[in-house]
């Protein structure tokens, strides 16, 4: 690799990781990580740092967590030509920030921009059952999502994927991408090409609200869908017989056969193969039939 300048890496969420990694382990200069603050988690509310900051400890890299990114100007300001990356940063990067990096700060987004722009992509091509996915680098404007494309790489879906196995495919895969076209981007040889305006649609971010599954307003295989785009955030729920539960496994069927296949709007069945149920225990359908429905 020819010489880098130096390289600012922004990221806050577990899939920030994989290209933090790819980037150390493949020799990039990367001097500094900008990562949020702690946070309060768990019952315990237990002080708890962003992966990206221990493993940027460990690797001698300088962790900063401005609350105001206007605290880092001066910082960036002392870098010869610095170039930026983020991955799930989590917050608006200012035009003031991103004019201190050459050629700009390059996001990975997990999604094949125009579509789904926002912080829920993963989610979004789970649920709603599409045939392909991928990833994108891109130019970051101020604009969430919208700045130029370098270039993208697709990915079938089988519609058995859930949300942590696609996050880790598409961590890998944007690392990847990234690591490889990075070298190109600094030095000029690869430009973007704008966003098609016209074909941008948008995912919105998810809270504990969207975890309520009504059967009645859905069909079984929307429904296994969302089931596998919700897993670890924002979950499944359901009351069956009075026990409040979260589905994590379940497929459609046409007819009823056991108490937890449970009808939808077109008629047909979700058959609940697991769950979490009210003690927190994870178990199959037969356990909980035998243990809560008997």
């Amino acid at each position: 690799m020819k010489k880098m300048s130096p390289v600012v890496f922004f990221g806050t969420e577990d899939f920030s990781l994989y290209s933090l990694k790819t980037l150390i382990e493949a020799g990039f200069p990367v001097v500094a990580v900008v990562t949020k603050p702690d946070t309060k988690r768990g019952r315990d509310r237990a002080l708890t740092q962003p992966a990206v900051k221990s493993y940027a400890e460990e690797h001698g890299v300088l962790v900063l967590q401005p609350s105001n990114l206007s605290d880092i100007t001066q910082y960036i300001g002392s870098l010869s030509s610095p170039v930026g990356v983020l991955a799930s940063y989590g917050k608006i990067i200012p035009q003031s920030i991103l004019d201190l990096f050459s050629p700009g700060i390059i996001n990975i987004h997990p999604s094949l921009l125009p579509k789904y722009r926002g912080p829920s992509p993963i989610e979004a091509a789970i649920e709603h059952r599409d045939s392909h996915t991928g990833v994108s680098i891109m130019k970051l404007v101020a604009k969430m999502d919208a700045g130029p494309i370098y270039t993208q790489a697709p990915y079938a879906l089988d519609q058995t994927e859930s949300k942590p196995e696609l996050y880790n495919t598409l961590g890998l895969m944007g690392a990847n991408l990234l690591a490889h076209t990075l070298p190109s981007i600094v030095d000029g040889s690869l430009q973007p090409t704008p966003q098609n305006e016209s074909e941008a649609t948008y995912c919105p971010l998810l809270s504990k609200k969207e975890s309520l599954l009504d059967p009645k307003k859905i069909t079984p295989g929307d429904a296994e869908a969302r089931i596998r785009a919700h897993l670890g955030f924002p979950r499944t729920r359901m009351t069956i017989a009075g026990h409040q539960i979260i589905v994590t496994k379940a497929h459609a069927v046409m007819s009823k056969r056991t108490p937890l296949d449970i009808q939808c709007k077109n008629g047909a069945y979700l058959s609940i193969d697991e769950l979490i149920a009210p003690t927190g225990r994870t178990m199959d359908a037969k356990g909980f039939i035998n243990g809560y429905l008997r």
